[in-house]
């Protein structure tokens, strides 16, 4: 049987998926341009103002309690609830559930470490497992855990004022989705 013959041609690589951009770009191409394109400008108003509106309603129901509503975790929910509505994590379940699941673990945290920078780090991540096994993951429920452990207020009252301003946030998420026309609508899911 013959041999085949012997190339001392150099061999090319393979040819690769066809990429638009120039050579030196291709190994920045993962990093580069992966952001999602920027939402039409009425998209921005729309969350901007209802995000304005929730926080102030915050404030206002706060002052007329006599007990402030507005904690910065519920500035980081307003953001998801009013400009990312169909992430799961903007959903009622997740915002309601996981903020009080995370103050129940701050409060809990307290109780048995005091009010230190130690309890407060274990508190915030000890919310994050908590969120997970009742699946409500909320990012900025964990900030509550720390905020609860470092401020240590009453239990009761501060439960129910967490559990009004989300509610209160929620409803204005609602809101703003039935006002923007089409596009994504709050909620995907209460439940």
């Amino acid at each position: 049987m013959p041999t085949p013959p012997v190339t001392t041609e150099p061999r090319t690589a393979p040819a690769q998926a066809s990429d638009p951009r120039p050579g030196p770009r291709r190994g920045l191409a993962r990093l580069y341009g992966q952001a999602p394109p920027r939402p039409p400008a009425r998209t921005v108003a729309l969350a901007t103002g209802a995000g304005i509106a929730g926080l102030l309603l915050l404030v206002a129901v706060g002052g007329v309690l006599g007990h402030p509503l507005l904690i910065p975790p519920l500035a980081a929910s307003a953001a998801l609830v009013m400009a990312a509505p169909a992430l799961p994590l903007a959903q009622p379940r997740n915002v309601v559930g996981g903020q009080l699941v995370s103050a129940g673990v701050g409060l809990a945290a307290s109780a048995l470490g005091g009010s230190s920078p130690w309890t407060a780090a274990v508190a915030g991540g000890l919310a994050i497992g908590a969120m997970a096994l009742t699946r409500t993951p909320h990012s900025p429920a964990a900030a509550t855990a720390v905020i609860v452990v470092v401020t240590r207020p009453p239990a009761l009252p501060f439960l129910a004022l967490l559990a009004l301003a989300t509610a209160l946030l929620v409803l204005v998420g609602c809101a703003a989705s039935r006002a923007g026309g089409a596009g994504t609508r709050y909620p995907a899911y209460w439940w």
